[in-house]
């Protein structure tokens, strides 16, 4: 047996995205639905940081991080911007692909790997940055194990992770940022395209 490295790996860059990609992914979790605190990736280190107390209501309803390898760039803009149909120029957010990842069992921290299966995603635009939501389900779980699509899903899961997104970042009693919308929700097969660009992104990206 080789000696195990000496140092762990980068969630983003240092994780195999896995053989099966886009059908079964590995996936980084973040924050879950328990936490009250936003954690986020620090993407110099790779380690887990603090980025902002939730204080407020507005929890994530499902496992929520990001898919290693991948980058939300030109190419993931311009996909956006395509299907979208905008006569405005769409930049990719500049982040690894977003992943949510529904589950019937508690999983009460982030930081971890998991297997997931792509169901669908919402195409979000956040200030004219493409910041797509993809949606999976947990490899073997008893409850999602039959889903193949977003249509699979009861539409109240979809509705609760939509309102989310469109209001984890409001304050009350602060000045609206520009709104972010949800332009539309897609199937299984434009979500393996959206990863097919984000990891043609990430391969441009580190190329540089």
């Amino acid at each position: 047996m080789k000696n195990p490295p000496l140092y762990r790996a980068h969630p983003w860059h240092g994780v195999p995205i896995g053989d099966d990609a886009p059908e079964i992914l590995t996936c980084y979790v973040e924050i879950v639905p328990t936490d009250t605190v936003k954690f986020e990736i620090d993407k110099a280190t790779g380690i887990l940081k603090v980025d902002r107390p939730q204080k407020f209501s507005n929890h994530v309803p499902a496992l929520y991080g990001f898919i290693p390898q991948t980058y939300c760039g030109d190419g993931v803009g311009a996909l956006c911007a395509q299907s979208t149909r905008s006569k405005k120029k769409i930049r990719g957010d500049g982040d690894p692909m977003d992943i949510c990842i529904l589950t019937e069992r508690p999983i009460l921290h982030g930081d971890i790997l998991v297997r997931a299966r792509p169901v669908g995603g919402f195409k979000l635009i956040d200030r004219s940055e493409a910041d797509d939501k993809i949606i999976a389900v947990l490899e073997g779980d008893d409850v999602y194990a039959a889903v193949r699509d977003v249509r699979d899903i009861p539409k109240g899961i979809i509705d609760r992770l939509k309102h989310y997104f469109l209001t984890y970042k409001e304050i009350p009693g602060q000045k609206k940022s520009p709104p972010v919308e949800v332009v539309a929700v897609y199937g299984r097969a434009a979500a393996h395209k959206v990863i097919q660009q984000s990891i043609a992104d990430y391969r441009q990206l580190i190329s540089k």
